[in-house]
């Protein structure tokens, strides 16, 4: 017995998929967005955790379905922590080596923010590429920068500043490299799970969820006229 499916609900459901598409396109643009962060010191990689737990939440999986889980959003927690750890391994090793005091460490954060920031206003006339490289590199001598006042401002020798300084720039570079590499996995990630076989959940069509009664195909033999 064949059932008719009213036009109605064939329509409902090309839009069904046309939305899904849409909304998945946004979450891994906006994902994109979010990774590109990292280099002007921003928390890029948790930003792109919390998207995919608003995916996760905010998602009808009775219509649309969700592509992915709690369990996927606990697994890009992860992979944030893990990019924290390398990113703030990188710094202390660059700086300890040195023998960096708290005052240069903390100096350094603050030239790396405002580095980064001056460094992509200068790449802006290279499209795409250019502020990112820019930013990364501007961050790295902001921080060589403050850790260099820092230790003079602690009142270290010529040789020690510029030791501490080039500390704070590799760890900075190295740091903010391995943060993005996490945040790029993270990224991709969510592209492959939100468009894993089966993250659609097609939406079953039946008689209570349509205006019009669904009939049996009737089939009248041709002799009967």
């Amino acid at each position: 017995m064949n059932r008719a499916v009213p036009s109605d609900v064939m329509i409902a459901v090309m839009d069904f998929d046309a939305t899904y598409l849409l909304l998945a396109l946004l979450l891994i643009v906006a994902s994109c967005v979010c990774w590109v962060l990292n280099v002007f010191m921003l928390p890029g990689n948790w930003m792109v955790a919390g998207l995919s737990g608003l995916w996760v939440w905010g998602m009808p999986v009775e219509t649309y379905g969700r592509g992915f889980g709690w369990w996927a959003v606990g697994v890009l927690v992860g992979l944030a922590v893990v990019g924290e750890v390398v990113e703030a391994a990188a710094g202390a090793a660059g700086a300890r080596k040195a023998g960096s005091s708290k005052r240069a460490a903390a100096l350094s954060l603050v030239g790396a923010g405002i580095g980064s920031i001056v460094g992509a206003i200068f790449g802006v006339p290279i499209p795409v590429i250019g502020p990112l490289i820019a930013a990364l590199l501007g961050g790295a001598f902001g921080a060589f920068a403050g850790a260099y006042l820092g230790e003079q401002w602690k009142g270290r020798d010529v040789k020690g500043r510029i030791d501490v300084g080039t500390g704070a720039f590799v760890g900075k570079i190295l740091g903010t490299l391995g943060r993005m590499a996490i945040g790029a996995v993270m990224v991709g990630l969510v592209a492959v799970l939100v468009f894993r076989p089966g993250a659609q959940v097609a939406e079953i069509v039946d008689e209570s969820k349509t205006s019009e009664p669904i009939l049996p195909e009737v089939i009248v033999p041709a002799d009967r006229f």
